[in-house]
């Protein structure tokens, strides 16, 4: 039965692009995420399911949001399958192997201590954009099903791990350094890696809210210091770190040199084209313009599309894609694997790489390509005014004879690199970012895109 209520004041800053974040006891509070659970466990009923795998991280405000998710879930007559505390890939997992086709993961992700939120899968899709909307007006209105649902408790984290040991099998042993951050991962992947037959020194695994050691995000350099650091000091293979939930993965190579997530896909891509020639290859726009070339060359169909791990999913979905990765982390094997971000399982599948290999990890990344680039860069704008601004770039560009796409922002293809500017879907701001193959190159890029944003906006504070 559908009940309509009176209308309750939600935080609409909440409900972002690809998931829903916010600080918990001011835009995220126990009363929000109960109305969450009812709207979740609602829409979930409308599918004709009736069940929802849920799980946690490690975040102190972790126990008595999930509560309260749980209870907004069983009061609308859905099933909740607690999974406890978990890495989201082992949400994603559950709702695969249960065959919930559903479930809600409370994550803050790489977010500062005092953030959390949910990522949510419904009928076998993330949610994202007007999904995530679709939510929000639900809650709004109060539109919520009623009902008494059963609680149960379900241990995946067994059946994962046989899974990917089974899965992923090692030539011959490696010495790894596995760096958690304090994050959920902790609970989980050196147990992985250990059954792997690699002999595994951790590093801050720990689950720990607080994030006492450095902050769960291996796509900044000052969070790999630590890790580079022991991995040459212990003579290690490979370094692996990840993020504060587990589904971004970074890596370091035995000499203590950081590969980015690009790079990564590029050794990934021509692994997987070896053995799925014609396969699709989707990389998000933030990405290096080798992988074209190496996806290509391998025999493999290159796709570039949007950013964000909801978003990357849909297409993948879509295309049926073997594989699928973003700058930002995520790695999507669609190949083996069921599709969804997992960055424990990557992390498996680059060590069976590694470990079939005469060469170390350092001369093997040599074999990829790798050109003058820059980190992500971030110009500071109000809300409001981030996708009025990148409207008038995209009307005002004029790059001559340069490729211009505008799938998420603008990306402007030059003979010799390439340069982006785009929304950020998550905090107020403008992000950039350049490659070319000398600095020379990169550093005329920059110059045309400086000249194109102050044209727009005299006043922007440019980080480069």
């Amino acid at each position: 039965m559908l009940t309509m209520q009176k209308i309750v004041h939600v935080d609409p800053s909440i409900f972002r692009a690809y998931d829903i974040r916010g600080i918990v006891n001011k835009t995220l509070t126990r009363d929000t995420v109960y109305a969450m659970g009812q709207a979740i466990g609602s829409q979930v009923l409308e599918t004709g399911e009736h069940s929802i795998a849920v799980g946690r991280d490690g975040r102190l405000s972790g126990p008595f949001l999930v509560a309260a998710l749980c209870e907004g879930i069983l009061a609308t007559g859905c099933n909740v399958i607690d999974l406890g505390v978990v890495p989201t890939p082992l949400l994603y997992y559950s709702t695969y192997t249960l065959k919930t086709k559903s479930g809600v993961m409370l994550t803050g992700s790489h977010n500062p201590p005092d953030y959390n939120g949910l990522k949510i899968m419904i009928g076998g899709q993330t949610l994202a954009e007007e999904g995530i909307q679709q939510l929000y007006r639900r809650i709004c209105t109060q539109n919520f099903a009623e009902g008494d649902g059963k609680h149960t408790k379900v241990d995946i984290i067994e059946r994962y791990l046989t899974e990917v040991v089974n899965d992923a099998k090692l030539a011959r042993p490696l010495k790894i350094v596995v760096d958690c951050g304090n994050g959920v991962a902790g609970h989980t992947a050196p147990e992985l890696f250990r059954r792997m037959g690699c002999d595994v020194q951790e590093l801050y695994c720990e689950v720990d809210g607080n994030f006492p050691n450095h902050h769960p995000d291996p796509s900044q350099v000052e969070n790999l210091e630590d890790l580079i650091r022991v991995v040459r000091e212990t003579g290690a293979d490979i370094g692996l770190a990840f993020d504060g939930d587990g589904d971004r993965l970074g890596v370091v190579t035995n000499q203590g040199e950081i590969i980015w997530p690009d790079r990564q896909l590029m050794l990934f891509a021509k692994a997987v084209l070896a053995d799925r020639p014609g396969a699709k290859i989707i990389y998000d726009v933030k990405c290096t313009y080798h992988l074209d070339k190496i996806i290509r060359e391998a025999g493999g169909e290159p796709i570039m599309w949007k950013t964000g791990h909801s978003l990357i999913k849909s297409k993948l979905a879509e295309t049926k894609a073997a594989l699928a990765g973003e700058m930002s982390g995520h790695v999507f094997f669609n190949d083996r694997w069921y599709g969804f971000d997992d960055a424990l399982y990557a992390g498996a599948r680059l060590l069976q790489i590694i470990a079939a290999q005469q060469d170390d990890a350092h001369t093997l990344f040599n074999t990829i390509p790798n050109s003058v680039n820059t980190p992500e860069l971030k110009i500071y704008v109000d809300e409001d005014e981030k996708f009025l601004l990148m409207q008038q770039l995209i009307a005002n560009a004029n790059f001559d004879l340069a490729e211009v796409v505008t799938i998420d922002g603008m990306r402007v293809n030059f003979s010799e690199g390439w340069g982006l500017v785009r929304p950020s879907n998550t905090t107020p701001c403008l992000v950039l970012r350049f490659e070319a193959q000398t600095a020379a190159i990169l550093e005329s890029i920059k110059a045309v895109f400086r000249e194109s944003l102050l044209a727009v906006k005299p006043e922007l504070v440019l980080p480069f």
